[in-house]
């Protein structure tokens, strides 16, 4: 199956996992592997969730394109008790996103 990383999950991937060269490159592989160790679960909506298989906290959550037999990751989150992106700066992101009026 091929793997898509959209620039959100880049984006977040970077901000939890520091060095990476190619973001979507190294999210890629690792969801790759990790589907094939069969670490996939249902999600909601339609998601699949994809447990990392080096870092069991992070989640990749995907949509399958059935049509052209591909996995996109649209985002990623972590769980656990210390996440390295703490809810409370997600959660100003989400609130200064809904406050910004569109051009």
């Amino acid at each position: 199956m091929l793997v898509a990383v959209t620039d959100h999950a880049a984006e977040r991937y970077l901000q939890r996992v520091r060095g990476a060269l190619d973001p979507k490159l190294e999210v890629t592989g690792r969801v790759s592997r990790a589907v094939d160790a069969g670490r996939v679960e249902p999600g909601s909506r339609g998601a699949l969730l994809v447990r990392d298989l080096e870092d069991g906290e992070l989640v990749y959550i995907c949509i399958e394109d059935k049509p052209r037999g591909e996995l996109i990751v649209i985002t990623l989150w972590e769980g656990g008790e210390d996440p390295r992106v703490p809810k409370r700066f997600t959660d100003a992101l989400r609130r200064s996103r809904r406050a910004t009026p569109s051009p």
